[in-house]
Parts: structure tokens; C-alpha cells; sequence
């Protein structure tokens, strides 16, 4: 029988990363764990550096034309890597 105040592990999981403010160090660091699954082996090639500062996604990228297609990309890579973490994450795509 379930008790009113059962909570599953996952709900426990992420009250405790909310409590205790870590919530957005595992988004990140998942983030960054993903990026290869969720865009490929040839772009997380070309990407040299992947940061998330207050829910914006810094990509740094040493190919000069791979960069000009991710910057008409932004939408879909915050919607691919929001899908990926399950949760709406990633406010804004910077591309540098």
C-alpha cells in the first residue's frame, strides 16, 4: 500500500539536488557527457570547449565553416540537448 507522502527515488533524487542547490552542476555536467551522443562524432570533434553558464549553452569550435552552420542551427541543438537531459534546460545556444 502507498503512503500519501511516498515519493519514487527519482522524485527524491531531484528534490534533493534542488535542495541542495546541484541541480545545475549535474545539468552541465550531463550536458557535456551527451554533446557527442546528441551531435555526432564529427562535430564533438570540431568542439573544443563546452560550457553552461545560467542555463545558456557556450559552444567554442575550431572549424570556422562547422561554426557558421551551428549558428543558423541554435533552435534545434537547445531543443536536441533539452530533449537528451529531459527537462527544458537550455534557454539559449551561443556559438563561439
Amino acid at each position: 500500500m502507498k503512503k500519501q507522502n511516498d515519493l519514487t527515488l527519482q522524485d527524491a533524487m531531484k528534490s534533493m539536488l534542488r535542495e541542495y542547490r546541484l541541480d545545475n552542476q549535474v545539468n552541465e555536467t550531463r550536458v557535456k557527457a551527451i554533446w557527442e551522443q546528441v551531435m555526432g562524432k564529427t562535430i564533438a570533434t570540431y568542439t573544443s570547449n563546452i560550457t553552461v553558464q545560467k542555463n545558456i549553452l557556450y559552444l567554442t569550435i575550431v572549424s570556422a565553416p562547422l561554426k557558421q552552420e551551428l549558428m543558423y542551427a541554435k533552435d534545434a541543438i537547445r531543443k536536441r540537448v533539452n530533449e537528451a537531459v529531459g527537462e527544458e534546460y537550455i534557454r539559449e545556444v551561443v556559438v563561439r
